[in-house]
């Protein structure tokens, strides 16, 4: 375990160490039963749960649901508003008011509770003495269930914090139900949930815990799996991102947590939640900018360009090279740039940084029609840190392969010298390696390297095991080696125009489907399937819609 300091023994764990989870909900009949279930199970070691869920006035049987349930489960209470309260904030608050336990959790009504979890945080307060205890949490996208870590560099071990000010990195976990509450320490310093419709209220809430200073323990236990329902009818707050109005409110949510934070006093706070700004949620909304109209994207541009230039140049340089140089772009623009491709592919993750390679002055800078905008650090980063674009050309056929294209970056390969290339596939439901297939680069004449990589797509329908489901999604990483001993990884840039399914022969499978595409951060992925019965399902398919 890392401490600050050395905790004092805790209290052992009884029975009258309760803890109340608030489930909230609203027109969820078909996944509220799974999140009450998984809260109810928390009981274990001695401790006992109470499960408060609050019913925010739905229309579709939820509420009906419920009382079933609480039938059977005398430690199920449920509430049910009258009204709408048309956001999260409103339910919690009213869940957070009816607890009897000492401690307090919150799950969404779309989620679960992994087994052990609260066991796992409560067990980690009261060692550390600690009113707020945090847990890793996983975000599992379906219905592939990839599980995808949630700040992961967080929760790598135990780690008690005096105060938050001496961990400014907290800032970065805005999450509200991977945590647990002492109530009496909310109590004591008023820290509830914005009322009615207010977007992103979780950040409101972290930020007033933070402000609040208490002594926290974060832990690698899994506490929380937080469902991820791309497909969905209707998409949660935080994926459904197509109006600029979440921008908009994103931004109400963040100005008033930085707020919270530096009338509290508590600047180096206020300073880290900018910071985390640029790197996170500039970046994921950057680079879905091209999936957007013209007028979402004036009216992004300008929302985006007036909060930033509240923004000083130490809150620009805390941020990564990426973040900083996307920054810099919107404020020096009046508005979205020609170059918006190139905006949006740096703003991926890895980022890749697309030619033309314009100086001023003999400074890197973003272009020749913004040369104000340095791209500071190019010419001092590491090599692995490097946002190098690698253009990879599908060839789907007889004798499928990649046409790749590593891009110079202001000279700093050619001082590498790159030799060769690993392409490696990795299946996105499980992240289990797939076949790396070597090709050496040959330098061409226009500031460049090649090289052609052949495909063995049959053993990925064989890795992946599942020739009756739909296609598998397979992501691609390139390693480099260069001859200074140095390398990099970067993600591949689809381009060409082989972005399309093929169905080709095959003796094992008979037919296997391929499909390269593009995601939305412009990175090549394959969907592979193999069978018949693979081709016949996804023509149903398409035929339904």
């Amino acid at each position: 375990m890392k401490e600050a300091h050395e905790p004092s023994p805790g209290p052992t764990i009884t029975p009258a160490a309760q803890i109340s989870i608030v489930v909230i909900v609203f027109n969820d009949v078909v996944h509220v039963a799974d999140a009450v279930r998984s809260a109810l199970a928390q009981a274990a070691d001695g401790i006992t749960v109470e499960v408060i869920a609050v019913d925010d006035a739905s229309t579709d049987g939820t509420g009906t649901a419920l009382d079933t349930l609480a039938r059977d489960e005398p430690r199920l209470r449920v509430l049910h508003r009258s009204d709408n309260s048309g956001g999260c904030g409103t339910p919690r608050n009213d869940g957070l008011r009816a607890a009897a336990g000492r401690f307090v959790m919150f799950l969404d009504s779309d989620d679960v509770l992994p087994a052990g979890a609260a066991p796992a945080l409560l067990r980690a307060a009261l060692a550390a003495d600690a009113p707020v205890a945090s847990g890793a949490c996983i975000r599992r996208e379906l219905p592939a269930r990839r599980d995808v870590p949630w700040q992961p560099g967080m929760y790598r071990e135990t780690t008690v914090h005096a105060a938050p000010g001496g961990s400014p990195q907290l800032v970065r976990d805005t999450l509200c139900v991977n945590k647990l509450y002492d109530r009496a320490f909310l109590a004591e310093h008023g820290i509830v949930f914005p009322e009615g419709r207010f977007t992103y209220e979780d950040f409101v809430f972290t930020a007033r815990v933070l402000a609040a200073a208490p002594r926290l323990v974060t832990i690698p236990d899994h506490v929380y799996i937080w469902h991820v329902r791309r497909t969905a009818a209707k998409q949660s707050i935080s994926l459904d991102r197509k109006d600029v109005a979440n921008w908009q409110a994103r931004i109400d949510a963040h100005r008033t947590s930085v707020q919270i934070l530096r009338d509290a006093g508590r600047k180096e706070l206020a300073q880290a939640a900018r910071t985390k700004f640029l790197d996170h949620d500039l970046r994921m909304y950057v680079r879905e900018l091209h999936t957007r109209d013209a007028e979402y994207r004036a009216a992004w541009w300008r929302l985006t360009g007036d909060y930033l230039a509240g923004f000083d140049e130490a809150d620009l340089a805390a941020a990564r090279a990426p973040a900083r140089w996307l920054a810099r772009v919107v404020l020096a623009a009046d508005g979205p740039p020609g170059d918006l491709d190139r905006l949006t592919q740096l703003a991926a993750r890895p980022g890749r940084l697309l030619p033309p390679y314009a100086r001023d002055g003999g400074q890197p800078v973003w272009s020749a029609q913004l040369p104000q905008v340095e791209l500071d650090a190019i010419d001092s980063k590491p090599t692995h840190r490097l946002p190098v674009t690698i253009d990879a050309e599908p060839v789907i056929g007889r004798r499928s392969m990649l046409r790749l294209r590593v891009h110079e970056l202001y000279g700093r390969l050619a001082e590498a010298g790159p030799l060769s290339i690993d392409v490696e596939l990795r299946r996105r439901a499980d992240d289990r390696r797939g076949p790396v297939h070597t090709a050496a680069l040959t330098p061409g004449p226009d500031e460049t390297w090649t090289a052609d990589v052949m495909l063995d797509l049959g053993a990925l329908v064989e890795r992946g095991a599942r020739q009756t489901a739909g296609p598998d999604p397979w992501d691609l990483m390139a390693q480099v080696r260069c001859a200074d001993g140095s390398g990099f990884r970067a993600s591949l840039r689809a381009v060409g125009p082989g972005l399309r399914r093929r169905m080709l022969p095959s003796r094992r499978f008979a037919v296997l489907l391929v499909q390269p595409y593009a995601t939305t951060g412009g990175a090549l992925s394959l969907r592979v399937a193999a069978g018949l019965r693979s081709v016949w399902r996804i023509a149903a398919a398409r035929l339904r819609r």
